[in-house]
């Protein structure tokens, strides 16, 4: 009798931990845009690069550690990760000047890398069965979610209570501590056959000189820009548009009075909407068309930034356009990701995806930095805040040509 390959195994629930642990700090950075530049007296544009770095030494490190873990094992890669995550943090809790700052998040950006979704969605998808790989995948996407829920609240609580310096000392010790449940993350490496005779090299010469590889990279450079922008900006981007409020009502009776609060709150209701819309995401990848979802979302993302920036902002719209991105947020990822390992096979699906990461990663790199630069040049984030919504709709469309066969059925002779 057939028996059905369960989808919750010790794997993925210790993967979702420690993606949970990874995102939630690194999802918290934009709360410390203001706290740190009035602490130092330095402009927006300073601290905002010194994310830019981070998101950008993430990109860069994302292909570098799926190969480590594709060499020399995934829990090598991700407790090398841990270890350059929490020095980063460490020395960050001491840097004094915006140049230490800059540098030392190339340490956090890698140990994001090590400890995020490149290698962590590889190891799941390649533990899950055909059946259930889109669901897990988007399982331990929305597990980055549940971290954003609390890591921006959490964040702001703990800056009630104690320096920013200290926070980042309490985040370094949280992510060595994920790492008791590297004991769960054993699993094989299933491929067909002639995937374990083929070279790491030939499998990425082979994607890179493919068109629809380049395309899904391509399109991913927006889904980096908005969420980057967002993630690092929205709070301040509150407090600058909606200056002092009252907010009253519901928000008011959970202790939400001040726009700095509202910010916080933002971004954990963009993190508890994205749980939501991952795992639809998901289920939607196993039944329809993964380059047609993601045109969707980016069009999606597209009409509701278009919308918020539209119309007059109130403590109402910011509640509505959290909720509404963040059915969006992440639900790119297990498309993309699935859409990789389906196109490419999943022998070096981590190194693959990656690569595609990387582009995303850009995309942030120029969200972050923007966002702080041209506020500073023009004293309003709304001229990067279009530049999102245009880069949306390229991804929108930039997808449509994608072939979504498996490369090796395509390159069968007829």
């Amino acid at each position: 009798m057939e028996t059905r390959a369960p989808l919750l195994t010790p794997v993925l629930v210790a993967g979702c931990l420690i993606i949970l642990v990874s995102f939630a700090i690194r999802a918290s950075f934009g709360v410390f845009q203001i706290p740190i530049a009035e602490d130092f007296g330095w402009l927006r544009a300073e601290f905002s690069l010194a994310i830019a770095i981070q998101n950008l030494a993430w990109g860069i490190g994302q292909p570098i550690f799926s190969a480590i873990a594709e060499r020399f094992g995934d829990r090598r890669a991700i407790i090398a990760g841990a270890l350059v995550y929490a020095l980063g943090l460490v020395l960050s809790a001491l840097a004094t000047t915006p140049l230490q700052h800059q540098m030392l998040e190339v340490l956090v950006g890698f140990g994001i890398a090590g400890t995020g979704f490149g290698v962590i969605l590889a190891v799941v998808g390649r533990a899950a069965s055909d059946e259930n790989r889109s669901m897990a995948l988007a399982i331990a996407t929305a597990a980055g979610s549940a971290g954003q829920v609390f890591g921006a609240p959490v964040a702001q609580w703990l800056l009630s209570v104690m320096p920013w310096q200290s926070v980042f000392l309490v985040f370094a010790a949280a992510v060595l501590a994920s790492l008791l449940v590297l004991p769960m993350m054993r699993t094989p490496a299933p491929a067909t056959r002639a995937e374990l005779e083929e070279s790491m090299g030939e499998v990425l010469l082979r994607a890179f000189r493919d068109p629809s590889f380049a395309m899904i990279a391509v399109g991913f450079f927006s889904c980096g820009y908005q969420l980057g922008f967002i993630t690092a900006h929205f709070p301040a981007f509150i407090t600058e548009i909606c200056g002092p409020i009252q907010t009253g009502g519901v928000l008011d009776s959970l202790g939400v009075s001040t726009t700095s609060a509202l910010g916080a709150v933002a971004i954990s209701l963009i993190g508890l909407a994205n749980i939501g819309g991952t795992l639809y995401a998901g289920w939607l990848g196993k039944r329809h068309s993964r380059k047609y979802l993601l045109a969707g979302v980016y069009t999606a993302r597209t009409l509701v930034a278009a919308a918020f920036i539209l119309v007059p902002m109130t403590p109402g719209t910011v509640v509505i356009f959290s909720i509404a991105m963040g059915a969006l947020w992440l639900a790119t990822v297990p498309l993309t990701s699935g859409l990789v390992a389906h196109i490419y096979g999943l022998r070096y699906m981590g190194t693959l995806y990656g690569f595609v990461f990387l582009s995303h990663q850009i995309g942030s790199f120029l969200g972050v930095w923007l966002g702080g630069w041209m506020y500073d040049l023009t004293g309003s984030y709304t001229g990067v805040w279009w530049i999102g919504i245009g880069v949306g709709a390229f991804s929108a469309v930039i997808h449509l040509p994608v072939r979504e066969e498996p490369l090796r059925v395509r390159m069968q002779p007829a």
